[in-house]
């Protein structure tokens, strides 16, 4: 007797399951979305001190890097994660293979964001623990929302861009250095590692037109406000949107399952 054919929800469950286990049997991803910013964080709160100043308010240092790697963890795991994955896979064949199966396209890339969004509340959650833990910095419980709303919009964006980016990626070794070259440069220009305010005014201005920047300012705000209305800004989150819709359009028109080098 054959087994009964699943409905979507349940394919997608399953996907999301497979999806899941593979990011954490997977050591460079682990290091990437995990390991890597507490590393930041105790690195940079650790050698840095003073204080520095987020919608008018005076706050620690080490209460400003908290924010701004939470953001960086955020664009690592659901963008530079992902480009890599996605890249790796369609070279392989892979991405060609699940696409000739039953299972629908949107199931296969609903996973995916489901999972970057799962991997995100978890490194969320593990740098925010190391931060009460080792710098006493603690969150409001509307602030927390607020960041779990940011932090949801942000992981859903950017692993649209993702997919847009991972388009455009000719070979799976590219892949790296594409997204640091795409990440890099905005660590210090978006309020990640440094105040914009210590910026000069065409640096902010070209910070502004990124996702990134208004990724960190709706994090920063959460950071030192304890009402959720004060801790999202609706401009950071029209801007955010609209880069991920812009960028899911893209995807849509350029994305392919087949290798660059496939015969057409």
């Amino acid at each position: 007797m054959e087994p009964a054919p699943r409905g979507p929800i349940a394919l997608l469950a399953h996907q999301t399951r497979y999806e899941l286990l593979t990011t954490c049997r997977n050591p460079r991803a682990r290091f990437l979305t995990i390991i890597f910013p507490v590393l930041l964080l105790v690195i940079f709160a650790g050698v840095f001190h003073g204080t520095t100043t987020v919608s008018g308010v005076h706050v620690k240092l080490s209460r400003y890097f908290t924010a701004g790697i939470l953001a960086m963890a955020i664009v690592l795991g659901s963008y530079a994660n992902l480009v890599i994955v996605i890249a790796t896979l369609r070279e392989s064949g892979v991405l060609k293979r699940r696409r000739a199966t039953p299972v629908p396209a949107a199931v296969l890339v609903g996973a995916q964001a489901i999972s970057a969004v799962a991997t995100v509340a978890i490194m969320s959650t593990v740098v925010l623990l190391v931060a009460k833990i080792l710098y006493g910095i603690g969150l409001s419980t509307g602030a927390i929302a607020a960041v779990a709303c940011t932090a949801v919009l942000g992981a859903l964006t950017f692993a649209a861009i993702g997919y847009a980016v991972s388009g455009m990626v000719g070979s799976a070794e590219a892949a790296q250095p594409i997204t640091q070259l795409t990440t890099m440069p905005l660590w210090f220009l978006s309020g990640v590692l440094i105040p914009t305010a210590s910026l000069s005014g065409g640096l902010r201005t070209i910070g502004k037109i990124f996702p990134v920047e208004h990724l960190a300012n709706g994090l920063h705000l959460a950071s030192v406000h304890s009402t959720f209305s004060g801790s999202i800004s609706g401009t950071d989150v029209l801007v955010l949107a609209a880069w991920g819709l812009a960028a899911a359009a893209f995807a849509t028109w350029r994305f392919s399952w087949v290798p660059g080098n496939a015969a057409t």
